[in-house]
């Protein structure tokens, strides 16, 4: 009887000590699980203004600019869009404005030339001085990659229409992006978004 209780307490010894001895052993450190972030927007560009120069993403260095996909033969969503952004650009101040550009890039670089894009984007209601960029195909890919922005073309009776991304970029003068513009608010309310974004309150 008394050597069973003498095993009985040399094993409970034992497992004591075990456990001090794992209590004290360094632990591994885990580890640490990151959110991936964002994909980031917008990069390197080579493609032809309205006016039949040569630019690249330079254009956005310097300025606060709103980058906005689109092509002329949209039959609503790209004019909506672009006289909003009319609308918004009036109710900025004249300092603010001073400091902002719009830039309409074409999905449809077959049917929109510098000589087309210039003549639709003269429209009144539009933004004064909106750049149209246009290129060669593999330049629109390249830059609608950089953007994330989805377009497709699609058949419509002889002709066709394009299926697009229809968001508003908003770019700081770094050409970095800061936001999309909610372009489905009032011209007011889209201007106070970019106030508060070039006040640094975003």
């Amino acid at each position: 009887m008394r050597r069973g209780l003498l095993w009985m307490g040399l094993a409970a010894t034992l497992v004591l000590a075990l456990a001090l001895v794992l209590a004290l052993q360094p632990r591994r450190p885990q580890p640490v699980r990151t959110i991936s972030s964002h994909p980031a927007i917008g990069g390197d560009f080579d493609l032809t203004s309205d006016l039949g120069a040569k630019v690249n993403q330079t254009l956005l260095k310097g300025k606060w600019t709103a980058v906005f996909f689109g092509y002329t033969f949209c039959p609503d969503v790209c004019p909506t869009t672009l006289t909003a952004l009319g609308g918004a650009v009036q109710d900025l101040s004249p300092a603010n404005a001073k400091a902002f550009q719009v830039i309409f890039i074409t999905v449809d670089p077959e049917r929109d030339t510098a000589n087309v894009l210039r003549r639709y984007l003269s429209a009144d209601s539009f933004p004064k001085g909106v750049i149209g960029l246009t290129g060669t195909p593999s330049q629109i890919t390249k830059v609608a990659k950089a953007y994330h922005v989805y377009y497709q073309k699609v058949p419509q009776g002889g002709s066709y229409v394009i299926d697009h991304t229809a968001v508003v970029y908003l770019m700081n003068p770094d050409g970095a992006f800061v936001a999309p513009l909610d372009v489905t608010k009032p011209p007011a309310d889209i201007a106070r978004e970019i106030d508060d974004a070039m006040a640094g309150q975003t």
